[in-house]
């Protein structure tokens, strides 16, 4: 069965979005990065957030604008969202229910992972008990505000396993098995 792992590039101070879902500050930290590479190769499905999909897109006025990972992968992608687009949206399933929407990404990711983008989505899965690995990517900068890259109001403790780190010119990188 496809595991399931959270992907997210974060602030040093903990924000993978700015205000607002703002995502311009990460436009300058893309770049070369051979974990990410790997990462995405990894990748046989994506589950993403309503917001995260229709968000802002720090590839905005390139090539790679609209498009997974900056046209970096393409596949199956599975929008958990109770208010789906008019117009439907080619190679994206929109599911209004969350185990529904795992199970499909699960059965379309086969043996590579489904990659968890929005903390909304990543905190249901980790609620659930089925997020398997977390993998963030630090940028050198702090935003103050935005979206965490966990959020849990009244606290809930996590426990993670440091399976792999590295470094590249424009983030460093931390991936994480979570201990049940």
């Amino acid at each position: 069965m496809a595991k399931l792992l959270y992907s997210a590039t974060m602030s040093l101070d903990g924000f993978i979005a700015g205000p607002g879902g703002d995502m311009s500050w990460l436009t300058e930290f893309i770049g070369p990065n051979p974990a990410a590479d790997a990462l995405v190769g990894e990748v046989g499905s994506i589950l993403v957030g309503r917001r995260s999909f229709g968000g802002d897109d720090p590839h905005r006025g390139t090539e790679g604008e609209g498009k997974a990972f900056g046209g970096g992968w393409a596949g199956p992608q599975f929008v958990l969202t109770h208010n789906p687009p008019a117009e439907p949206v080619p190679g994206v399933a929109f599911v209004n229910d969350f185990e529904e929407a795992v199970e499909a990404a699960r059965t379309a990711a086969g043996e590579k992972v489904v990659n968890i983008i929005g903390a909304d989505v990543a905190r249901q899965c980790i609620e659930a008990g089925w997020l398997d690995e977390v993998a963030v990517f630090i940028a050198p900068v702090l935003l103050g505000d935005g979206v965490r890259l966990f959020d849990h109001p009244g606290g809930a403790t996590v426990k993670l396993r440091r399976i792999d780190e590295g470094s590249a010119p424009l983030a460093n990188y931390v991936r994480f098995s979570v201990l049940r």
